[in-house]
């Protein structure tokens, strides 16, 4: 199975952490995140994996190298102007090409769901995107799921004003499984965001459904989330593939 992990990313927030470091590069007990993001990946079947890079490039790629170390094959994805997340995808469509679904994963987490239940869930239900939510306040998306696990509401970077009007209890976590159809709904060639820009308005038309977050998920978009991911790691709250 293929997978895209998302790592072009700047990582601002993190300040004098990544002025020099790609923010996959971030050591986490020892071992750079984008090193448990791989193993994570190939434990569960995912061994064909894209990586998208901007910043620093051949730092990643010198780390990575082919990825035979952490049980992957890699594809690289140079972006000299950044892409967006679904311009990431889009851009790596003939890599997809053939296959029944890939998983899209944010390469600023930490992370041990099961992904094997991912996929089955998204097969079950015959989606056209699957995404992993999980429950957390004043987070950036606001995301509504009725009884059977159907999204039917999603906002992208909601203002105080939307939360009040709006108070979705589900979180996009960063983790997506998406059939080829949702490829046909990103425009080539220019940047584009997945929540934004495909969420939502996708799922007032296709079936999205979303799978609930089950064990540890830690987003490192800042320093006190980076000392967060370090402790879980330390503690045994995140389980080590």
């Amino acid at each position: 199975m293929k997978a895209l992990v998302l790592s072009a990313g700047l990582g601002t927030r993190l300040g004098d952490l990544t002025r020099e470091l790609p923010k996959p590069l971030l050591p986490i007990g020892g071992e750079p995140l984008l090193g448990h993001t791989l193993r994570y990946l190939a434990a569960h079947g995912f061994d064909e994996v894209a990586i998208n890079l901007h910043f620093r490039p051949d730092l990643v790629r010198d780390y990575v190298g082919d990825g035979g170390r952490f049980g992957v094959r890699v594809t690289w994805s140079h972006e000299p102007t950044l892409l967006g997340t679904a311009g990431a995808v889009k851009r790596l469509e003939p890599f997809f090409a053939g296959e029944r679904e890939f998983l899209v994963i944010y390469g600023d987490l930490l992370i041990d769901h099961d992904l094997g239940a991912m996929v089955r869930r998204h097969r079950d239900a015959g989606a056209a995107a699957t995404l992993l939510l999980h429950q957390r306040p004043g987070s950036n998306s606001l995301v509504q799921m009725d009884g059977e696990g159907r999204i039917t509401g999603f906002v992208e970077r909601p203002t105080d004003e939307q939360r009040r009007a709006s108070p979705f209890p589900w979180v996009n976590s960063g983790v997506q499984l998406l059939g080829r159809a949702v490829l046909d709904e990103i425009p080539a060639g220019a940047p584009c965001d997945l929540p934004r820009d495909v969420y939502v308005k996708l799922f007032a038309r296709a079936r999205i459904v979303g799978c609930e977050l089950a064990g540890y998920r830690c987003a490192i978009d800042s320093p006190s989330r980076y000392a967060e991911a370090q402790a879980a790691f330390a503690d045994g709250r995140y389980r080590r593939r």
